[in-house]
C-alpha cells in the first residue's frame, strides 16, 4: 500500500496525464504580440493568501504564441499569465517576469504567492508577472495520455530506485510505453518544448506587456530560461536575477554528465547536513555516535528489506530515498529529518531505548527531487508531461534504454544514496521519448547584454550545486556571482544580505562586487 502511494505520487509529479492538448488556429508571431495580453479578473482561488486590500492589484489573462516560432502556420498555444500591478504607478519601471523552475512547474500564481520575497520598493516600481510556460497547467498543456486510467496503467510500473532486474525492466518498460503514448497523443507541441521555445515565448510576452527590455527573476531550472534569453536577445535584456543556477553548457550538451553531477550535489548536501548534525551535538536528534555511519546503516538495511516502524509506517528504499532527498531542499526540514532518522535507527537498535517522537518529515515524500521546484498551484486536476518534454529536448542522452542499468550501477558507486535514483529518471525516460525538434539553444553562453546578470548560489544546494552557479557566472562572462553560505534550494527571501543586493540590482542595475558571500537568515538546528 505504501509503495503504491509513493509510485502514484511520483507518477503525478513526474508527468501526470489526461487527454490530448487543444490547439488554436494559426496566427503569425508578430500578430500575436501585437494583440497584447487579454487581461481580466483573476478567479478567487488563484488569489488565495492575498490580502483582500491588495486584490485590486491583480489581473489575469492569456497570450497566444506560435507552437513553432519558425513556422507560425502550425498553429498557436495559449500562455496563461497573472499580473500584480506596481503599487506606485508614477515611479513604475516596468514588468518583472517570474519563473519558479521545474521544468513543468506552474508559475501562473507566483505574483500572488511570491510577492513577499521582494522589498516594498521593488513592489512599488514593478508589475510582477507570472506565467505557466508552454505545455504547463493553464497554458495549453502537453499531455501524453488520453485518460487518467491509461496513465495509471503505464506509470504504475515506475520504481523510483529500482534494484532488482525485474524492477529495472518494469521501469524501463513503463518509460517506453510513456514514449509511445506521447508519440500518439501529444501532437506537434511535443517537438517544440525546448527552453529556447520558452525564451521565444517570453520575448513575445515582453512585447505584449509593452516593455522594451526584459526584467526577470528565475529560480532553479528557471535560471536556464534566463541564461538562454540573454544570449538569444542580449539587446532586449534589462536585468536578470538567476537564483539556484544550473550549468547551462553542461545541461544542454551532455545530459548524462549533468545528471551524474546533480546526483553528486545531493550527496554533498547530505554529507554537509550529517557533518553539521555531529557538530551541533544535542541540538540535532541524530547526533549521538557517528551520524554518517548510522545513516549508511539505515540505507543498507532498507535496501535489503523494508523497516516496519512502531506506528505502522513501512520504510523501503524508494520511500527513504525520495523523502531524504526531499528534506534536503529546505533548511526548515533538516531538524525534523534528523529526528526521524534517529527514530528509524532506534528501531534497528532497540537496546538504545525508546525512540524519540517522530517529527514525521518522512511520513510522506515532501518533494520529489526529480523536479527542480515541484510545487503545483492547483491549476488543473492533472500535472502535464512538460517535465520530460523540456528535459528530453534540452538534455542530450543516449537513446539506448539498455545502457541505463549500467549507468545506474556506475553512478551508485560514486553517489551511493542518489546515483541510481537519478539514473532512472531523465536518462531512462528520455531514452524512449519522442524525437524532439531542433529548436534547443546549446550556446555560446557569453552574452553581450550591457548589464551584468546576477547569479546566486547556495553553498549546500542539493538540486543545483554551488559549482553550477560558479560555472554559469563564468560562462555568461558579464555576470556577478553571490554565494550564500546556506543549506536548501534557492535563497531569495531567505537572506537579508542577498535580498538587499537583489533589490539594489533590480532598481539601479548595480551589480555587487565579485566574490560576495552572504549569510542566510536561518541555519540548520538554530
Amino acid at each position: 500500500m505504501v509503495g503504491r502511494r509513493i509510485l502514484a505520487r511520483t507518477a503525478v509529479l513526474l508527468v501526470g496525464a489526461l487527454c490530448a492538448m487543444t490547439l488554436t488556429g494559426a496566427q503569425a508571431s508578430a500578430e500575436s504580440a501585437a494583440t497584447g495580453v487579454r487581461w481580466g479578473p483573476c478567479d478567487s482561488a488563484s488569489l488565495d493568501g492575498v490580502p483582500e486590500g491588495q486584490r485590486y492589484l491583480y489581473s489575469c489573462g492569456t497570450h497566444e504564441v506560435p507552437i513553432d516560432h519558425a513556422d507560425p502556420a502550425k498553429g498557436t498555444v495559449e500562455i496563461a499569465m497573472m499580473r500584480r500591478a506596481a503599487t506606485d504607478p508614477a515611479q513604475r519601471i516596468g514588468s518583472m517576469f517570474l519563473n519558479p523552475g521545474g521544468p513543468g512547474t506552474p508559475g501562473f500564481t507566483r505574483p500572488a504567492t511570491d510577492f513577499g520575497r521582494f522589498a516594498p520598493q521593488v513592489l512599488d516600481r514593478f508589475d510582477l508577472v507570472g506565467f505557466d510556460p508552454r505545455g504547463v497547467a493553464r497554458s495549453s498543456p502537453l499531455r501524453c495520455f488520453e485518460s487518467q486510467e491509461d496513465a495509471d496503467a503505464v506509470l504504475g510500473g515506475l520504481v523510483p530506485v529500482p534494484v532488482t532486474a525485474e524492477e529495472m525492466s518494469t521501469t524501463l518498460d513503463a518509460y517506453r510505453e510513456q514514449g509511445e503514448h506521447c508519440s500518439r497523443n501529444a501532437g506537434e507541441l511535443v517537438r517544440h518544448m525546448s527552453t529556447a521555445d520558452t525564451a521565444r515565448d517570453l520575448d513575445s510576452m515582453r512585447q505584449a506587456v509593452g516593455d522594451e527590455q526584459l526584467t526577470y527573476v528565475g529560480y532553479s531550472y528557471g535560471t536556464l530560461i534566463g541564461a538562454t534569453y540573454v544570449n538569444m536577445y542580449p539587446e532586449r535584456t534589462r536585468a536578470l536575477v538567476l537564483d539556484g543556477a544550473v550549468d547551462p553548457n553542461l545541461r544542454t550538451n551532455d545530459g548524462s554528465q549533468y545528471d551524474r553531477q546533480r546526483a553528486q550535489g545531493f550527496e554533498i548536501a547530505l554529507d554537509a547536513f550529517l557533518d553539521r548534525c555531529a557538530q551541533v551535538g544535542p541540538d540535532c536528534a541524530f547526533s549521538s555516535g557517528d551520524p554518517q555511519a548510522k545513516f549508511d546503516e539505515i540505507r543498507e538495511r532498507v535496501r535489503a528489506e523494508p523497516i516496519a516502524m512502531p506506528d505502522g509506517t513501512v520504510m523501503d528504499l524508494n520511500r527513504f530515498t525520495e523523502t531524504v532527498s526531499g528534506a534536503l531542499w529546505s533548511v526548515h526540514t533538516l531538524a525534523p529529518l534528523a529526528g526521524d532518522l534517529e527514530s528509524i535507527h532506534r528501531v534497528l537498535h532497540p537496546e538504545k531505548g525508546q525512540a524519540p517522537k517522530r517529527a514525521t518529515v518522512l511520513e510522506t515524500p515532501l518533494v520529489n527531487s526529480r523536479l527542480d521546484n515541484p510545487s503545483s498551484d492547483g491549476a488543473a486536476p492533472y500535472v502535464d508531461s512538460a517535465y520530460f518534454g523540456v528535459n528530453c529536448s534540452d538534455k542530450p542522452f543516449p537513446r539506448a534504454s539498455a545502457a541505463v542499468p549500467v549507468t545506474a550501477q556506475q553512478w551508485e558507486r560514486e553517489s551511493p544514496n542518489f546515483g541510481r535514483y537519478q539514473a532512472f529518471n531523465d536518462a531512462a525516460g528520455c531514452s524512449a521519448w519522442p524525437a524532439a525538434g531542433e529548436s534547443a539553444y546549446r550556446g555560446p553562453w557569453q552574452h553581450q547584454a550591457d548589464t551584468p546578470v546576477l547569479v546566486i548560489g547556495n553553498r549546500y544546494d542539493p538540486a543545483t550545486r554551488m559549482d553550477f552557479a560558479r560555472r554559469m557566472a563564468e560562462q555568461l562572462g558579464n555576470a556577478a556571482l553571490v554565494e550564500v553560505a546556506s543549506f536548501g534550494h534557492v535563497i531569495l527571501g531567505g537572506s537579508d544580505c542577498a535580498d538587499a543586493i537583489v533589490t539594489d540590482y533590480l532598481l539601479t542595475l548595480t551589480a555587487p562586487q565579485q566574490g560576495t558571500v552572504c549569510e542566510p537568515n536561518v541555519q540548520p538546528f538554530e
